[in-house]
C-alpha cells in the first residue's frame, strides 16, 4: 500500500526557545525533499510561552498544526493525543529540542515508502553520531539498551529512542497503550516487534538539546521501563500469539 501523507508528531511541555528553529528546520527539509506531511505539536500543559510561539508560527509553516493536551499530562499522554489528531497513512515522533535530525526522518519516510511497516534508528549502529550526551544518562541509556536486547532477542541497539516511524496500520495493531511516560517509546517499537510488523534499522545522529532542560528523569522512569518491558515480554511468551497480527 502506497503511503500519501507523513504525519509527524511532536509532544512539547515549555519548549518556546526550542520549537521555532526546530519547526522551521524541520519544514525546510520536508519542503526541499517533497515530504508530503503535517506536524502535529502537542502543547503538553506548558507553563511557559509555548502554545503563544506556536500560534506565530503558524503562517510561516503551513503545515504545522498545534493542539493542546487538555487531559493529564505526560510524554507518552501528548503522543497518543498526537496520534488521535493525524491524518496521515504514517507517524514519526521527533522531539521539540532539535537533538533529531529532518534528513533522518526523510529516510525514515522512503523506507516506510518501500514498505517497511517500522523505521528504526540507532544512534550506536556505525555511522550513527551522538554529539553531547551527559555520561551518566549514556552509561544508563547503553545499560537499559543491552537490558532489553538480551530479554526480547532482538539485534536492535536503541530501544529507548523515542525518534521512530510507524505505518498507521502498526499505530492502531499495537492498541491499547499503557505508558503515560516516557515508557512508551519502549512500548511501541517492542509491541510492534512481538506482534509480528516488519522492521528494520538504520544509523541516525542525536545532538543534546541548546535550549531549556531534558524532561526525562532517570530516578523516576527505571521501574516504569522495567514494568513495561515486563508487560511486553509475557505478551510475547504468554499471549499464544493472540495478539499478534493476523
Amino acid at each position: 500500500m502506497s503511503l500519501t501523507l507523513f504525519s509527524v508528531v511532536i509532544p512539547a511541555r515549555d519548549e518556546a526557545e526550542s520549537l521555532p528553529s526546530t519547526l522551521r528546520d524541520l519544514y525546510a527539509e520536508f519542503a526541499r525533499e517533497g515530504v508530503p506531511h503535517e506536524i502535529v505539536v502537542v502543547d503538553d500543559g506548558s507553563q511557559d510561552s509555548t502554545w503563544e510561539v506556536l500560534q506565530a508560527l503558524r503562517p510561516e509553516i503551513p503545515t504545522l498544526f498545534p493542539v493542546r493536551n487538555a487531559g493529564a499530562n505526560g510524554f507518552g499522554r501528548a503522543i497518543l493525543h498526537g496520534f488521535g489528531q493525524i491524518q496521515g497513512d504514517a507517524v514519526v515522533i521527533m522531539m521539540a529540542d532539535a537533538s533529531d535530525l529532518p534528513s533522518d526522518a526523510v529516510k525514515y519516510w522512503k523506507l516506510l515508502c518501500d514498505g517497511h511497516e517500522c523505521a528504526f534508528g540507532s544512534r550506536f549502529l556505525r555511522r550513527g553520531d551522538v554529539v553531547d550526551y551527559p555520561r551518566l544518562k549514556l552509561f544508563v541509556n547503553r545499560l537499559a539498551n543491552l537490558f532489553i536486547r538480551v530479554m526480547f532477542t532482538i539485534p536492535l541497539n536503541d530501544t529507548t529512542n523515542a525518534f521512530k516511524a510507524y505505518r498507521r496500520n502498526v499505530i492502531e495493531g499495537c492498541r491499547p497503550f499503557m505508558s503515560p511516560h516516557f515508557n512508551l517509546t519502549v512500548e511501541l517499537p517492542l509491541k510492534a516487534i512481538v506482534r509480528g510488523y516488519t522492521w528494520t534499522v538504520i544509523p541516525i545522529s542525536w545532538r543534546n538539546r541548546r535550549h531549556g532542560v531534558a524532561k526525562l528523569k532517570i530516578k523516576e522512569m527505571g521501574s516504569r521501563y522495567f514494568f513495561i518491558c515486563m508487560y511486553v515480554w509475557l505478551e510475547k511468551y504468554f499471549s499464544r500469539g493472540d495478539y499478534r497480527r493476523k
